[in-house]
């Protein structure tokens, strides 16, 4: 017989060609009396229906199938539409299917949605542990750097699929765009423009391997859905960077293969830097002038603002270019440079937004 709490609190889990462990996290839920679990199959195959079956005859799962694969998002959503028409829920929690989070963890969730029911509950991971995928870690931290920048809102794990949601939110997130792994990052985004409280629960990282860990999400295609998805604008920033990048990247490598010969120690590398910089900057300024950012501001204005922030972030990216290269002593020298140019990316895009167009 379930109680109030389970009726009213159901689990989520999305599940694409699942495999044993997620049989496994039934039967834990199951004996932790946490029984009512709603799992959608998103388009997996007919070669993992045993598992789905096995789900609803032995652990009494609600199963929702999709005939393809449409992404984690769609799921959720899926499963919103079902829980919110059938059972009458205060709130959900969202959990994977790939054994990352434990029934303590979910019922830890559970339970702070319970005590916060106006609250988007985030079951947060320790990314400090050597247990964590290198891939994982820096994931988190580098979209944890770009919600501190870009919103202004600190979140210890903003990739995690562990949350409780309030069943006023799961109304919204209906309509909310995003289909697969960036659907996530939309509702962080979308619960900070709402002013929706946000509770952080420290959970236990758990990783089948710290090289193999199983996971369907692609670290390039997804990545950058991701970060497309922050705001139209930061879209179109992202590509203009990204090409006025590979125009600066190139430079920067021909200058320096050119004047090393002629230069004692790493001086070379700031002068390559300053030239290269020089042309891309005028091409990105025109692309995000009428692009990006779509300015009607006189030309004389902008211009010049942005010519100081382009002077400002040259001399940035050529002295800690050279920094890291004294340091690092990196081959090639696009080592040194990209991770200094991927930081002062973020910063320019807040003041060009703010201040320049």
């Amino acid at each position: 017989m379930h109680t109030a709490t389970e009726i009213t609190i159901p689990i989520i889990i999305p599940a694409y060609e699942p495999d044993q462990r997620l049989l496994y996290l039934l039967k834990n839920l199951t004996e932790k009396n946490l029984s009512m679990t709603v799992i959608v199959d998103d388009g997996s195959g007919a070669e993992y229906q045993t598992i789905f079956q096995e789900c609803e005859r032995k652990y009494h799962a609600v199963v929702l199938r999709h005939s393809a694969n449409t992404g984690k998002g769609s799921a959720l959503k899926t499963a919103f539409s079902y829980c919110l028409e059938h059972m009458d829920p205060k709130g959900c929690v969202t959990a994977d299917a790939d054994g990352q989070h434990t029934p303590a963890a979910i019922a830890a969730c559970r339970d702070a949605l319970l005590r916060n029911p106006n609250t988007l509950v985030l079951g947060v991971r320790d990314f400090s542990k050597d247990t964590v995928p290198l891939k994982s870690r820096f994931g988190n931290q580098f979209t944890r750097i770009v919600f501190r920048i870009l919103f202004r809102k600190d979140i210890s794990d903003t990739q995690t699929g562990l949350r409780g949601i309030p069943a006023f939110y799961m109304r919204d997130l209906l309509t909310l765009p995003g289909e697969r792994f960036e659907f996530e990052t939309q509702m962080l985004i979308d619960a900070i423009k709402k002013r929706i409280p946000l509770t952080e629960i420290p959970i236990e990282t758990v990783y089948d391997s710290k090289k193999h860990h199983g996971t369907h999400f692609r670290p390039i295609m997804d990545s950058l859905k991701i970060y497309m998805s922050f705001t139209p604008a930061f879209g179109r920033f992202i590509f203009s960077s990204l090409s006025c990048s590979l125009i600066d990247l190139a430079l920067f490598q021909i200058f320096c293969s050119v004047i090393k010969g002629f230069s004692a120690g790493f001086g070379y590398a700031a002068v390559s830097s300053i030239a290269a910089r020089i042309i891309s900057a005028a091409c990105n300024y025109l692309f995000n002038y009428k692009f990006v950012f779509e300015s009607r501001k006189a030309h004389s204005r902008s211009a010049l603002k942005y010519t100081i922030l382009a002077a400002f972030q040259m001399i940035c990216s050529a002295f800690l270019t050279t920094a890291a290269l004294y340091l690092t002593h990196a081959e090639p020298e696009l080592l040194a440079k990209i991770p200094v140019d991927t930081v002062l990316f973020f910063f320019s895009y807040r003041i060009q937004k703010k201040y320049i167009y």
